[in-house]
């Protein structure tokens, strides 16, 4: 989730990409005529300018946000106030000219509330914290040392704590669309997982009978 991609031909909201980059993002810029060719599988904060683009395909984005990992903020000028309605999927918007370090703020604020990921681009879920620059998992304080799957699937799971995700979603956004494993993959995984996490007492991957797994938020 360290990536921002602007939609936008906007000199107003492109010469904030820096701000952006100030707060770790790896941030680009697509043209809003090629937002049809988004990959499906780009992980980040999506800002998208109303100014360019319609609200319709703005929340349609957003709606689609859970299934993508994705953080949608909307912006627009003054005279788009009145396109940003209540009930938008979108995480937030952003009106310009703003003042400096708002973007960056939103931005932060949105990846905390979605995914939980704090300025230090950690997911925190009680003793469970997932360093996502530097690919480490610790459960109070000690390291926990998982393969390149499990820490996927895990991070995965903690992104979206307290939602349940399918076997074929899990297959779907760790293994790939293309992969040909049956959703016994997962299941074993998920017991590795939980031999390596769930110490000291705790419990932090919950099983819905006929269905998925959820990372349990709180408790």
């Amino acid at each position: 989730m360290n990536a921002a991609l602007i939609v936008s031909s906007q000199p107003d909201l492109l010469a904030l990409k820096p701000e952006l980059e100030g707060a770790g993002l790896r941030t680009t810029v697509m043209d809003p005529t090629k937002l049809a060719a988004l990959d499906r599988d780009f992980a980040g904060v999506l800002l998208l300018d109303l100014r360019d683009l319609s609200i319709s395909a703005t929340d349609q984005l957003a709606a689609a946000s859970s299934e993508q990992e994705l953080v949608v903020i909307n912006i627009g000028g003054p005279d788009q106030l009145d396109r940003m309605p209540f009930d938008s999927p979108a995480d937030d918007f952003l009106v310009l000219p703003t003042v400096p370090g708002e973007l960056r703020h939103r931005v932060e604020r949105a990846l905390y509330r979605r995914h939980g990921i704090d300025t230090e681009n950690s997911i925190r879920c009680r003793a469970l914290t997932i360093d996502l620059a530097n690919y480490r998992v610790t459960v109070a304080g000690e390291l926990v040392v998982l393969t390149f799957k499990e820490y996927e699937l895990l991070r995965y799971l903690a992104m979206n704590a307290g939602r349940v995700s399918t076997r074929e979603q899990l297959l779907n956004r760790v293994w790939g669309y293309d992969y040909f494993g049956g959703a016994r993959t997962v299941d074993v995984h998920i017991r590795r997982i939980r031999s390596k996490i769930e110490i000291h007492g705790y419990t932090f991957i919950e099983t819905v009978r006929n269905v998925g797994y959820r990372l349990v938020a709180s408790g």
